[in-house]
C-alpha cells in the first residue's frame, strides 16, 4: 500500500520547478483584448503565483481554429501548460469539449468533478451546465475553464495553482524541464 502522504513528498520535489510557462487561450465570439476579463484574470493570477504566460490568444468559437492553436501550443517547447477559458457550457456555440477532448492523451476527470462541486457551493444547481475539464496533451497539463471570471478565479485558486508545479512534474515522468535560459 502506498503511503498516503507521498503526494506531499512529490509536491516538495515539484517545487524545484522555478515556474511554469503557460499558454492562455480565450475561446469567444465576442471578447477582445480589452473585454477579456477572464483571460486577464488568468494571466494575472499565474504571474502573481510566479509563473510565466508565454502565449496568449483570443479565438472564435470555431472547432478547427481552436484545434490549430491548441496543437501549436501542445508542441511548443516554450509552453509547459495550457489554460483555456470560455465555450465550456451547453449553448450551441460552446465547442471547447468537442474541439479539445479528442486531442487529450489523458483526462483528469477529478478536475471537472471537483470544479462542479465547488461551483455548486457557490452558484447552486446552475453548476450542472458546466463542462469544464482537464487533461494532459503531449506531456502538458490542460485546463478548460468557463468564461465567467468568478469560475476562473475559483478554478485557479482552489484547484490549479495549488497543484500546477506538481502536475507538470508528474506528467513529465518526475523530471524537471530543461531550460537553457530562464
Amino acid at each position: 500500500m502506498t503511503d498516503i502522504r507521498s503526494h506531499e513528498a512529490h509536491r516538495r520535489h515539484a517545487e524545484q520547478i522555478p515556474s511554469v510557462r503557460c499558454a492562455v487561450l480565450t475561446i469567444s465570439d465576442t471578447r477582445t483584448e480589452e473585454t477579456d476579463t477572464s483571460g486577464q484574470l488568468i494571466r494575472a493570477s499565474l504571474e502573481a503565483a510566479g509563473h510565466h504566460v508565454t502565449r496568449y490568444r483570443i479565438v472564435r468559437d470555431e472547432i478547427w481554429q481552436v484545434r490549430a492553436i491548441f496543437v501549436a501550443w501542445a508542441t511548443d517547447e516554450e509552453v509547459d501548460a495550457i489554460i483555456t477559458t470560455g465555450s465550456t457550457g451547453v449553448s450551441p456555440r460552446d465547442i471547447a469539449a468537442e474541439a479539445l477532448l479528442p486531442l487529450l492523451d489523458k483526462r483528469l476527470d477529478g478536475f471537472g468533478e471537483l470544479f462542479r462541486q465547488l461551483s455548486f457551493a457557490d452558484i447552486g444547481s446552475a453548476a450542472l451546465m458546466s463542462r469544464a475539464f482537464a487533461g494532459v496533451a503531449n506531456g502538458k497539463p490542460v485546463f478548460c475553464l468557463p468564461g465567467s471570471p468568478q469560475a476562473c478565479q475559483l478554478a485557479l485558486h482552489r484547484l490549479i495553482l495549488p497543484e500546477l508545479r506538481h502536475l507538470v512534474w508528474t506528467v513529465r515522468g518526475q523530471s524537471l524541464p530543461s531550460r537553457a535560459k530562464e
